[in-house]
């Protein structure tokens, strides 16, 4: 009955093994990419910038699709007047990499306002549990972000983004290979 148990669960470790190997290969690449993005911040701006981009024009050519899709003629006029305006958005900041960096970095300092003033809310809202202190570090660490973003704003614009999108792509991928070893280990005890 083992010899069965175990016939049977070598194709499902061999794959197991294989997703997981491949997870660590990526998470490995997920890694150098964010500290690329770290290293050379303007271009992983520009980079995601272009990407914003193209992204607004297919969700542009979606609607304007899902437009002949529709049987009413208030959501035809609607669906094509905002898919061109996605199409439109998305061919400036392809068109203006460097403009819309720089409207993206504007954003950027403002989103990060909004959410520190939102983690002060949460922060108040759950103030007798433990760990609410948390939140209120986060929301001054994301205000003072924010500041130092809009202060030295449009200079801000050649190193936020692509610096921020590093660090999260860098912060990924190591918990994704932490993850990734772990269920390794996992793998390898159960075997």
């Amino acid at each position: 009955m083992n010899s069965t148990r175990n016939s049977a669960s070598d194709p499902l470790s061999a794959a197991t093994e294989k997703a997981i190997n491949w997870s660590i290969a990526l998470s490995v690449l997920l890694i150098l990419a964010g500290l690329f993005a770290i290293l050379i911040p303007p271009i992983s701006g520009l980079g995601v910038t272009l990407f914003i981009g193209w992204a607004m024009i297919v969700g542009g050519i979606t609607h304007l699709i899902f437009a002949f899709k529709t049987h009413t003629t208030g959501s035809i006029f609607w669906e094509i007047l905002v898919g061109a305006l996605y199409i439109f958005a998305g061919g400036y900041l392809i068109s203006h990499p460097l403009a819309a960096l720089l409207s993206l970095t504007l954003l950027l300092a403002a989103y990060l306002f909004f959410e520190g003033i939102l983690e002060f809310i949460h922060a108040f809202q759950v103030s007798p549990r433990h760990g609410s202190f948390w939140l209120v570090i986060d929301g001054i660490i994301t205000l003072i972000l924010a500041f130092m973003i809009w202060r030295t704003w449009p200079s801000s614009s050649a190193w936020a983004i692509g610096t921020l999108i590093g660090i999260s792509m860098l912060f990924s991928g190591i918990s994704r290979l932490m993850l990734s070893l772990a269920a390794k280990r996992v793998l390898r005890h159960a075997l």
